[in-house]
C-alpha cells in the first residue's frame, strides 16, 4: 500500500489521531509531548503514530496535509494542528468540545 494512502487510512480510522515523534507515554520532543498531554487532558481515547518508528510516514506526512512539523493532530479525518494551535484550542476549551464530539460521534455509529 502507498504511504499516503496509509496515512489516509489511519487518518479516517479513528476519530482522534495524534502523529507525533515517540508515544503519549514517552514522547520524544518537547512540542510532542505538550500536545499529547492536552489531548489527553480532554479523557478521551486518541490513536497516535509515533513517526519515529516508520521513517516512510516520517518523510511523507509533511506532504499528505502540506504541514511541515509535527506533531499533528487531526480529528474527524482533518488536519487540526500542530502543537500550538492544539494548546490554544486547548487552553480556549474548543479541544474537548472537538475530541469529546468526535469520539462519542465515532462510538455512535
Amino acid at each position: 500500500m502507498d504511504v499516503l494512502e496509509r496515512i489516509k487510512q489511519q487518518v479516517e480510522s479513528s476519530p482522534v489521531v495524534i502523529y507525533m515523534k515517540g508515544t503519549p507515554q514517552l514522547p520524544q520532543c518537547g512540542f510532542s509531548s505538550r500536545t499529547a498531554q492536552a489531548l489527553q487532558a480532554c479523557e478521551q481515547e486518541f490513536a497516535y503514530v509515533n513517526v519515529l518508528a516508520d521513517p516512510e510516514i516520517f518523510e511523507n506526512l509533511p506532504r499528505y496535509a502540506d504541514w511541515p512539523t509535527f506533531p499533528q493532530v487531526y480529528i474527524n479525518g482533518e488536519l487540526i494542528g500542530g502543537c500550538d494551535i492544539t494548546l490554544e484550542l486547548f487552553q480556549q476549551g474548543e479541544l474537548k468540545k472537538m475530541v469529546t464530539e468526535a469520539t462519542e460521534n465515532a462510538k455512535a455509529t
